[in-house]
């Protein structure tokens, strides 16, 4: 199959880029760079000549400002919601006006949607949350429509927590609890819906493979943990104490809104569709994954 991916430099794009090469796909990046050769777009200036998108199998969106690299401030948050609602807005009314569309849009989303849920167990058909995430999701995938309307299969992966040592919320703990100075979250009671990187680009793979596979599909594994439960094993798998909790106040001081929707905030999803589709995770449960991710794996 010949494929673009937009943010194919990313953690999960890089990674499902090596799965699809290695399975003898083509794939073509959709940069914001103009390189000689390279297909080309500015979401921000509304550019994206559709010509160079005639012909692709398949579109991957990964697109978006990281949420947590920052401090939630209006203009942050700004970035946050028109880098994924005005990109993919674009990318999805360009393919709907080729004449020779490719057959699925594989699209980002995330758990944001269900909001702060409690011990919740939260399906594709579970209802929209509240807060800022929510709402940014909802956008999000709205944008997708234009593709949809013409016809285009199009997946939406409600991704959950991205767990590598390369990137993402894991990266920023590691050296915490390494240094010994992990604890929990909060209460610790709620919950985080994990997936491992080599699961999550799996999964977008067979979305991209598996005609049966559209709408809102809940990517992440199916053993969602407390965050008290994920200190205790991440302390286990490094062999580190994790006795330095971090009260909700003091997040909330430290990190602001970001604080209620990223750290505190409980989804326990389960990955009904993509079970449903006969998809086997690999690393199912926590403590397997973070032996995998982290070396520890006998």
């Amino acid at each position: 199959m010949k494929i673009v991916i937009a943010g194919a430099t990313g953690l999960v794009g890089t990674a499902l880029t090596d799965i699809l090469i290695a399975g003898g796909h083509q794939v073509s990046p959709l940069l914001r760079v103009r390189k000689a050769g390279e297909l080309f777009w500015s979401p921000e200036e509304n550019i994206l000549d559709p010509t160079q998108l005639e012909g692709f199998d398949a579109v991957v969106n990964l697109a978006g400002e990281n949420i947590a690299s920052d401090r939630w401030t209006e203009e942050k948050k700004r970035l946050i919601r028109d880098s994924r609602v005005n990109s993919t807005r674009l990318l999805s009314t360009t393919l709907a006006a080729l004449s020779s569309p490719p057959s699925v849009l594989v699209n980002a989303s995330a758990l944001g949607y269900y909001g702060n849920r409690g011990d919740e167990v939260l399906t594709e058909t579970s209802s929209k949350g509240t807060g800022f995430l929510a709402n940014v999701v909802q956008e999000w995938e709205a944008a997708t429509e234009p593709a949809s309307s013409k016809g285009i299969r199009v997946a939406l992966m409600r991704i959950g927590v991205v767990l590598s040592p390369k990137g993402g919320a894991m990266s920023r703990l590691l050296p915490i609890f390494q240094m010994g100075g992990g604890g929990i979250l909060g209460s610790g009671k709620q919950y985080m819906s994990w997936i491992d990187l080599e699961d999550v680009a799996r999964a977008f793979h067979r979305a991209i493979m598996s005609s049966n596979l559209e709408g809102p599909i809940n990517t992440a594994a199916p053993q969602p943990v407390t965050n008290a439960e994920f200190t205790k094993v991440l302390g286990k798998v490094l062999m580190r104490p994790t006795l330095f909790p971090l009260p909700a106040a003091a997040a909330r001081l430290i990190m602001g809104e970001m604080a209620d929707e990223l750290l505190l905030a409980s989804q326990r999803l389960k990955p009904a569709k993509l079970e449903e589709n006969g998809f086997q995770f690999q690393y199912p449960a926590l403590e397997q994954s973070l032996k995998h991710l982290l070396g520890k794996a006998k």
